[in-house]
């Protein structure tokens, strides 16, 4: 007799044992504690209902830029040709998009996957600390000397921690 697909037994994951483990444990803490339990299903659920609309955006967007953000796009604005250019685009782009780092990771690994430069995408990295939603409170705390100086001083040094990047970094 000849073993098929559906007799081979599947071994489990690691994320589905972890599922079960946590599983298990809840049903044993709920034996001894219920309310403690529910009360942590509900914080569960009400952090789960304010992580979806993030992660749904972080898609959209994922999906938006591997829609218009081909290949031959990235090396042209952003690749080893873009020159000043690209340093431009670089710049405004970061202190231009919003949202946590947890969006603009992948959208960066993907962009180096398709030719941007490291300098760039550093630079990029390096100047979203000047964010032009925080600079009226910036201004109003520190004064807008320090905010037009310390604006000028990120951007420029992001420029030079890109240079110097990219020739520790050579692939």
């Amino acid at each position: 007799m000849t073993n098929t697909k559906s007799d081979v037994p599947r071994k489990l994951s690691g994320r589905v044992k972890f599922l079960l483990v946590m599983i298990a444990v809840y049903a044993a803490a709920a034996i001894f504690n219920q309310k403690a339990v529910v009360q942590a299903l509900n914080y569960f659920r009400n952090i789960l209902l304010e992580v979806i609309p993030v992660l749904a955006l972080v898609f959209v967007i994922l999906f938006l830029s591997n829609l218009f953000l081909k290949p031959e796009r990235i090396r042209q604005y952003l690749g080893r040709d873009s020159g000043l250019l690209g340093w431009f685009y670089a710049i405004i782009g970061s202190i231009v998009i919003t949202g946590p780092p947890y969006i603009i990771y992948p959208m960066l690994g993907e962009m180096q996957k398709h030719g941007a430069r490291n300098a760039l995408i550093a630079a990029i990295l390096y100047n979203r600390n000047v964010k032009i939603h925080f600079l009226p409170a910036m201004v109003y705390y520190f004064g807008l000397r320090y905010t037009v100086v310390l604006s000028v001083f990120i951007i420029v040094f992001s420029i030079l921690n890109g240079k110097i990047l990219e020739l520790l970094v050579e692939r």
